[in-house]
């Protein structure tokens, strides 16, 4: 299986992303993704990256932190399963965020990552199948 995704943490990081990736906004959160340039020792591209963010807009900081964890916890579900290799993820909490259903945040990341075209059926590329689409 691969290896857990890594965290970003720098906001230079977190401006690369904004400024040149793509970007998919859903009712629980926004998904904004960045190709990654580098490739590492073996000749394929890193692992995967991921960022969170909830600004004050969304409420005082025990409400951000609620936020922030709930954001952490579906993307520990679909991220490391589902997203594809050598990109880095930033996931922005939003108004919806801490009032909205787990499954239904679940949900909106699966979707976002789809309409970005960066999901990956983590069956199939591990155990080598060929029977869908990755």
């Amino acid at each position: 299986m691969a290896e857990a995704p890594q965290r970003l943490k720098r906001r230079h990081e977190f401006l690369r992303i904004a400024r040149g990736g793509g970007r998919c906004a859903m009712p629980g959160l926004v998904l904004q993704v960045y190709k990654q340039q580098t490739l590492d020792q073996n000749g394929g591209t890193g692992a995967i990256q991921v960022g969170f963010t909830v600004t004050k807009k969304v409420g005082n900081s025990v409400i951000r932190n609620r936020a922030r964890r709930r954001l952490r916890a579906a993307a520990h579900v679909v991220i490391q399963k589902h997203a594809a290799q050598g990109h880095d993820y930033v996931i922005i909490g939003r108004g919806a965020t801490p009032q909205r259903k787990f499954d239904a945040l679940v949900k909106d990341l699966e979707s976002a990552l789809q309409k970005l075209g960066k999901w990956r059926n983590g069956q199939n590329e591990y155990c080598g199948t060929n029977k869908g689409p990755i």
